[in-house]
């Protein structure tokens, strides 16, 4: 166990949920251009960095950063202002809408990237200090699907409920939907068991960098249409079944619900799955068959199966999948999802969502509520109740009765958000919309006030992995003069709002009230501390006092009541817009190994942008040619909620059905001015992936 000495510089990276570990050095004159980044021995990235986290200390100096609070003009330009000024702005415009039109008029909305302590204390400032229900953030456009069908199945969402490393041993992964070659690189290290024993199975419309590690004899690729996920995995639990492949003794002893699957997925026979889903009938039983091979087998999920309106039931096929070969809590294999965000987990277990209280709480549980509230030293009659989700906020706002101010924190909305033409018409609309970022992101430019904050370098926290292990963020730098933590901020403008609670500004005093809150909640870190975290441990919550943590989940129990799984038994439902008629195409979203979310950050380094500099639609030789389309042509996507501008990227690792954009670009070439903001009705989840759209060449010349 380290010493607290030992850990000075030790740190994470600011971007993926992987959160590789990094040392962090500043020269002696302690300024954002001295520091260095080195990689750092740990279980998740083994020393290794990608482009991202080698270059995430140069934006600490970047000449673009806000380093004054800033208040829009009459003439839409912004002008420095003092902390004071800006302060007693906000609190008197948020004072006078609550007294005008209520509490929910004043709506908040976070950010997977937020340390645990500026998550927790966000979703109490809003119930306390704000009174209002109308806080989410934009884990729903992420992680929400997977969270659902991980509720309802075990009781429990947590990522991966074992550590990555466990994949090492593996003989077979399934990977549904994540393209972790260029997400987060390091992670391919713990495939290289599976693709040694030829047992990488990639499902993906797109020939990705993680798909082509299954060639030469790597494993195998499965190219579905896009959106076809669900058929695909009933079809593969009907082989499974039918081949009496299922771990009767598992199902007898740790599940429920088995007998409503084996009726639910009798129709789903291979020749019809192969139909629906393109993907060949030998291909099916050979993976199904692989899958039972019993050597040790994984299956995981990312975003590409669960941004859908049927997501949550996606990834509910794919758990029911790995119950019925008895996979989940045996130590040798099981079931995960990859986490997308930095801070994707803790994110969302302490206070964000719409309907949570920290721990993983249900704001709707009254025990839950009166447990919180004791910590918080208010009423629990006091709290407000649930609140929306995300898409349904974001449509909320400046309508009459609806939300009038808006507080953003770690989110850009106008780049991320689905049908972003409507989101931005919406945030127009407010009589108010404070921005705190450290740079200036297409939503802090319709901000009316917007509060420079402190860098993932300059400030100490925890981050939540992927895998459900604490991790220490440490500050290595002092902040600009100008700005600020948001801890620091929420306490000043409580101040003002005169709340009912106490606010601090040091993290490790926020985390200990995290700790007291979440006790004896399903995400418990009662039995942590900055202190502790500090010593070096391994820390997976659940981690009550006088435990080690629990780094493997379900290994005795689920977290159901009764201890056992639950099968659910879902069905494909037919799309409410069909593609492919009159030469349209099936759109899907993904990002780039050089780029991060709504590019943000990563749009700012230069060697990254030199990269990738523009969104580039990545299309069908055949389809191309039928659309008289040559490579690095301009091109347009269409439908009827906008136009993307991009350049033609004639590939063959794509289908001739559909074609890809990024959506780290914003303007003319965000690829969420074509997204729809329909939602899955469990997780409200929006559909990115599947979108039809019209694709033609621009009239300019071939560049």
């Amino acid at each position: 166990m380290a010493s607290a000495s030992d850990q000075a510089g030790a740190s994470h990276c600011p971007y993926c949920a992987l959160q590789c570990a990094m040392t962090l050095s500043a020269g002696p004159e302690g300024r954002p251009g001295t520091v260095t980044v080195s990689g750092r021995m740990f279980p998740t990235n083994r020393g290794g960095l990608c482009k991202k986290g080698w270059t995430s200390a140069e934006l600490l100096d970047s000449p673009e950063r806000i380093l004054h609070p800033l208040i829009r003009q009459p003439d839409d330009t912004f002008a420095e202002a003092t902390w004071p000024q800006v302060l007693d702005l906000i609190a008197d415009r948020l004072r006078e809408s609550r007294d005008r039109f209520g509490a929910d008029s004043v709506g908040v909305f976070g950010g997977g990237g937020l340390t645990n302590e500026k998550a927790y204390q966000l979703g109490k400032f809003a119930r306390v200090a704000l009174g209002t229900s109308r806080i989410d953030y934009n884990g729903r456009f992420c992680m929400s699907s997977a969270a659902a069908a991980g509720n309802r199945a075990f009781g429990i969402d947590r990522g991966l409920p074992f550590p990555v490393e466990d994949l090492g041993a593996a003989n077979t992964i399934l990977l549904l939907g994540s393209n972790v070659a260029e997400t987060m690189p390091p992670f391919i290290a713990h495939l290289a068991s599976a693709r040694a024993a030829s047992g990488l199975i990639v499902v993906d419309p797109r020939r990705s960098a993680t798909a082509k590690l299954t060639a030469e004899g790597g494993g195998i690729h499965i190219q579905p249409t896009p959106g076809s996920d669900l058929a695909l995995l009933l079809g593969l639990t009907h082989i499974v079944i039918a081949e009496g492949l299922t771990d009767d003794r598992f199902l007898s002893d740790r599940a429920n619900g088995f007998a409503a699957l084996r009726t639910s997925v009798s129709s789903w026979w291979p020749e019809r799955v192969q139909a629906v889903t393109g993907v060949p009938v030998h291909q099916l039983r050979e993976v199904a068959r692989r899958l039972a091979d019993g050597k040790g087998t994984y299956i995981l999920t990312g975003r590409g199966v669960e941004q859908h309106v049927d997501g949550t039931d996606t990834a509910t096929a794919a758990i029911n999948l790995a119950l019925v070969l008895g996979l989940p809590g045996t130590g040798r294999s099981g079931y995960g999802t990859l986490t997308g965000q930095g801070n994707g987990q803790g994110g969302r277990e302490h206070g964000q969502k719409c309907d949570q209280l920290p721990g993983y709480r249900k704001i709707t549980d009254p025990d839950a509520r009166a447990h919180v509230a004791a910590v918080w030293g208010i009423d629990p009659d006091t709290l407000p109740g649930p609140g929306v989700p995300a898409v349904e906020l974001l449509d909320e706002l400046g309508r009459p009765g609806k939300v009038r101010c808006l507080l953003v924190h770690g989110s850009n909305v106008v780049v991320s958000a689905p049908d972003v033409a409507a989101v931005r018409t919406r945030l127009e609309a407010l009589d108010l919309l404070v921005v705190s970022d450290f740079f200036f992101s297409e939503t802090a430019s319709l901000a009316h006030v917007i509060l420079p904050v402190t860098q993932w370098a300059e400030e100490e926290g925890t981050m939540t992995s992927l895998e459900g292990r604490v991790l220490r963020r440490r500050a290595v730098l002092t902040p600009p003069p100008g700005v600020r933590s948001e801890l620091w901020i929420m306490q000043e403008l409580a101040k003002r709002l005169q709340s009912s609670s106490t606010f601090s500004a040091s993290p490790a005093e926020v985390f200990d009230e995290l700790a007291r809150a979440s006790a004896g909640g399903i995400a418990d870190y009662s039995g942590l501390s900055h202190h502790l975290l500090d010593t070096g441990i391994a820390a997976y919550w659940p981690y009550p006092p006088a435990t080690t943590g629990t780094p493997r989940l379900f290994q005795e129990r689920f977290g159901h009541p009764d201890g056992r799984a639950r099968i659910m038994a879902v069905k494909v439902r037919e799309r409410r817009e069909p593609a492919h008629l009159g030469g349209t195409l099936t759109l899907i979203t993904g990002r780039l190994l050089e780029h991060y979310q709504s590019g943000t950050q990563t749009r700012r380094i230069a060697e990254l942008v030199t990269a990738q500099p523009e969104a580039r639609l990545q299309i069908h030789p055949a389809t191309a040619a039928r659309l008289r389309i040559a490579d690095n042509q301009i091109v347009l996507v269409e439908n009827a909620r906008g136009r993307v501008r991009a350049t033609a990227e004639i590939s063959d690792a794509i289908r001739h059905d559909t074609v890809f954009l990024p959506f780290h670009y914003a303007g003319a070439q965000c690829a969420n001015l074509l997204t729809e903001s329909i939602t899955d009705p469990n997780s409200a989840m929006p559909e990115f992936k599947r979108t039809t759209v019209l694709v033609r060449a621009e009239t300019e010349a071939i560049r």
